[in-house]
């Protein structure tokens, strides 16, 4: 199905089904493993206070997305073809819903965890969703550029 014939809703719902297809349970893994560790290291230095927790919590979650997020886009085993090739051929649209996540919950978790105020929190979300969104869509489209060649 052609990029032209979907509707932008439709090409919504497969960015977002798209975005189901990533090593999830290793990804949570590997997000708590760093997350943990960044608390480590923020406990070593002795600023004990709650907005030691914003650091950590955001380095966790930056990276449960981005296994999430490449491992979906490299894993080759999706039981629906259809919705692999589509992806394959949208790799920057389908790396969104994983970047608006992140976005949204590390800006909740700055806002909550830190000493940001909302849109602190914001503009301080901005840096590593941005940063996601690229390394997926790099990622995704040398993919894409591979399985043409």
């Amino acid at each position: 199905m052609a990029h032209d014939d979907m509707s932008r809703r439709e090409n919504r719902q497969l960015a977002v089904a798209s975005a189901t297809v990533g090593p999830w349970r290793t990804a949570a893994g590997v997000g708590a493993v760093v997350g943990a560790t960044a608390l480590g290291v923020e406990a070593i230095t002795g600023n004990w206070a709650l907005d030691m927790l914003a650091g950590p919590a955001g380095w966790g979650l930056f990276f449960f997305f981005l296994v999430g997020t490449v491992g979906g886009q490299l894993r080759g085993d999706t039981a629906d073809r259809r919705l692999r090739r589509w992806a394959d051929e949208h790799p920057w649209q389908s790396a969104l819903p994983a970047t608006g996540g992140l976005l949204a919950l590390n800006t909740l978790a700055q806002y909550f965890l830190g000493d940001e105020g909302l849109f602190g929190a914001f503009f301080l979300s901005l840096l590593p969703a941005g940063l996601l969104l690229a390394v997926a869509g790099v990622v995704g489209s040398v993919k894409q550029a591979r399985g043409k060649g």
